[in-house]
């Protein structure tokens, strides 16, 4: 009898087991960075081998400086997957292998200016700015719509712009959900998200973490975890105060000595390459966060669909491709993938 009650009581773990892996199901993603060409089954293949659920298609537009704020779009003096027909053909190659989709349109000022600081002068210009902004994302929140994108992101690291035109954002977030019916989000900055005034309006609080965790030059797994603490906090306060979960619009670290300090930049000053740092940041990350049940997911910066001729051991850049680093990748997102 004892025996029988032993095996039952087995059976029961593992079917709890079994239920608990279901229920921790995230958004295993990859920022699947726009080329000059269309997108190949075998460049899909790549996505699909980590076990990546997810990837972010990422349509741009230009702004040649603050004195002409019109946003040059879906043009073809861009490269193919910038352009509307471009993520179109990329989400559905990637749909076809069973890859969710997010549109995540971004913005280039010249010289690659960071957005956050776009800023009109008068209030002839940021009119113009919001003209324009609204046909560009018009433009791919219907683009989104027609390829039956799970997410559409209003709008990648553009603080400013969201901090001196509040009224304009909550009249535009209606006008996207006219035309797209999936979720939403915005990608803000890690030092930004705390001062969006929308997120209610949303599905998702959209963050670019580029949260500082260690001054050292090969942090451990344990210290990037320590670091992580007081941003997790921070993150779970938003959350609960705006009932709304938190998604990673942007993760990743550079493989470069001291990559958990400030992990936003991408000089080309730093040349020593450090894989165990992005390895065990990288670890630190998705084992701290994937945890938490406020926390839905979030997307790996960056993913080049050649995937053969990126990366590799001597690249100091961000992508984990040919690194130690995609390997974590694949084992972890195999846990949470169902």
């Amino acid at each position: 009898m004892f025996r029988i009650f032993t095996l039952l009581f087995i059976q029961l773990v593992l079917v709890c087991s079994s239920c608990a892996q279901k229920a921790t199901q995230k958004v295993n993603g990859v920022s699947f960075v726009a080329a000059g060409q269309e997108a190949a089954k075998e460049h899909v293949d790549a996505v699909v081998h980590i076990n990546a659920n997810y990837a972010a298609v990422m349509p741009f537009g230009f702004i040649r400086n603050q004195e002409t704020p019109e946003i040059i779009h879906n043009t073809e003096r861009q490269w193919f997957g910038e352009t509307k027909a471009g993520i179109v053909q990329y989400a559905q190659l990637l749909k076809e292998q069973n890859i969710a989709i997010m549109v995540k349109p971004h913005i280039w000022l010249w010289h690659g200016e960071f957005t956050g600081y776009l800023k009109m002068e008068t209030e002839e210009d940021w009119e113009r700015l919001e003209k324009s902004y609204t046909s560009f994302i018009l433009t791919y929140a219907e683009a989104a719509q027609d390829i039956n994108a799970e997410i559409f992101c209003i709008g990648t690291e553009l603080e400013q712009f969201v901090v001196n035109r509040p009224d304009y954002w909550m009249q535009l977030i209606p006008e996207i959900k006219k035309v797209y019916k999936g979720k939403l989000t915005y990608a803000a900055n890690w030092d930004e998200y705390k001062r969006v005034h929308f997120w209610k309006e949303l599905d998702y609080i959209g963050v670019d973490a580029y949260f500082p965790v260690s001054d050292n030059k090969t942090p451990t797994i344990e210290e990037a975890k320590v670091g992580l603490q007081k941003w997790k906090l921070e993150m779970k306060q938003i959350s609960e105060a705006n009932n709304t979960p938190v998604l990673f619009t942007e993760y990743g670290y550079r493989s470069v000595d001291f990559a958990g300090k400030e992990p936003w930049l991408s000089s080309r000053m730093m040349t020593e390459v450090n894989l165990d740092a992005q390895t065990n940041l990288t670890k630190a990350l998705i084992e701290e966060m994937y945890l938490e049940p406020w926390f839905v997911g979030g997307f790996i910066w960056k993913w080049f669909i050649e995937h053969d001729k990126v990366g590799g051991i001597e690249n100091t850049q961000f992508t984990p491709q040919n690194k130690p680093v995609e390997q974590e990748l694949k084992k972890h997102f195999e846990m949470y993938r169902y």
